[in-house]
C-alpha cells in the first residue's frame, strides 16, 4: 500500500501509483533477442531465439518479427508454452548485423504489441566468399507442389549479380527483382548433386519483388540439387508480404520437385575444370 506523504497532496499520491501500476504492467511485456552468428559451409548464418520475459497470459503474442539491419527475415509467436522461438537465416553482407526482435502483435492479455530488443552480431571473416556456384532450373518448367516456378530459372551466390526467379501458382503470378537481399549457399557431405562437378549443393536465398503486379513482396526460397535425373531435388518457397509478414499468399515446405530439374553449377566465370 502507497503510504501518503504530509507533503504530498492525494492527487499526486495517485498520480505516481497509477504511473507505478503502469510501468510495472509494462516491464512484463519486454523482449529478448540471443543471435550469433556462424558458417554453414561457404556463407555466414545468424542463429536467434527470441523470448518474453513474462511465463505468462502476458507473455504470449502471436506476431513477433526478426528484423536483419530493419529487414524482416523471418515472423512467429511466444506461445503459452515456450514462450520464444529460434530460427536461422543467411547472414546479409558486411561485418556485422544488428539482428532485432519485434513484438509486432497485441499481447496474450491486451496489452498493446510494439517492445523490441535488438544486438549486434559480428559476422565470422573465415566462411568462402560469395560468388562460388549458381542455381540454374532446367525442364519445361520447374514444378513444386501446385507452384511452377519460370523456365530460365537463375540464381547466383552473389548478391551482386543478376538473378532470375518467377513463379505462377493458381493464377497468381510473383517476379523477384534481380538482385537478393540475403543468399547463403553450402554443400552438405549427405548430398551428391554430381553431375555435373560443382561447389554447392543447396541455396537458401530471401528476395523481393511483385505478386499479381504489386510490389512490396518478399520471398524466401530453398533450392537442393540432388543430383540425376531431378526426382530427388527439393524446393521450398514462401512469398509474404514485406510489411506485413502474417499475409503469407504461398508457403510451400521443402518438398521434392513433381517435375523439371535443378542444377547446381560453378558460377561464371568461375569455371573449374571446364565445369560450367
Amino acid at each position: 500500500m502507497l503510504k501518503r506523504s504530509p507533503s504530498l497532496p492525494l492527487i499526486v499520491m495517485l498520480t505516481i501509483a497509477f504511473q507505478l501500476g503502469i510501468a510495472s504492467r509494462a516491464s512484463a511485456h519486454h523482449v529478448v533477442i540471443m543471435a550469433s552468428a556462424t558458417c554453414a559451409d561457404s556463407a555466414a548464418v545468424i542463429n536467434y531465439t527470441a523470448s518474453s520475459w513474462a511465463t505468462g497470459l502476458e507473455g504470449t503474442n502471436p506476431t513477433v518479427q526478426i528484423k536483419f539491419n530493419g529487414i524482416v527475415v523471418d515472423t512467429g509467436a511466444f506461445g503459452p508454452v515456450t514462450f520464444s522461438f529460434s530460427g536461422t537465416q543467411p547472414a546479409p553482407p558486411g561485418s556485422s548485423v544488428i539482428v532485432e526482435a519485434v513484438a509486432a502483435g497485441t499481447w496474450g492479455d491486451g496489452f498493446a504489441g510494439g517492445q523490441s530488443a535488438a544486438v549486434t552480431v559480428t559476422l565470422p571473416t573465415d566462411c568462402v566468399e560469395d560468388g562460388t556456384g549458381r542455381f540454374t532450373g532446367g525442364g519445361n518448367q520447374v514444378e513444386v507442389a501446385d507452384a511452377k516456378v519460370t523456365r530460365g530459372l537463375t540464381i547466383h551466390c552473389d548478391l551482386l549479380l543478376s538473378n532470375n526467379l518467377e513463379v505462377n501458382w493458381g493464377g497468381n503470378h510473383f517476379h523477384m527483382l534481380e538482385h537478393l537481399s540475403t543468399i547463403a549457399c553450402t554443400d552438405s557431405p549427405d548430398i551428391d548433386q554430381n553431375p555435373p562437378k560443382a561447389p554447392l549443393d543447396t541455396l537458401i536465398g530471401i528476395g523481393t519483388g511483385r505478386y499479381n503486379n504489386v510490389d512490396g513482396f518478399t520471398i524466401s526460397f530453398t533450392l537442393v540439387d540432388a543430383g540425376e535425373p531431378g526426382t530427388s531435388d527439393q524446393m521450398a518457397i514462401r512469398i509474404f508480404e514485406t510489411a506485413n509478414p502474417a499475409n503469407v499468399v504461398l508457403d510451400i515446405p521443402l518438398t521434392f520437385l513433381t517435375g523439371g530439374n535443378l542444377q547446381a553449377h560453378f558460377d561464371q566465370p568461375h569455371g573449374n575444370n571446364g565445369n560450367k
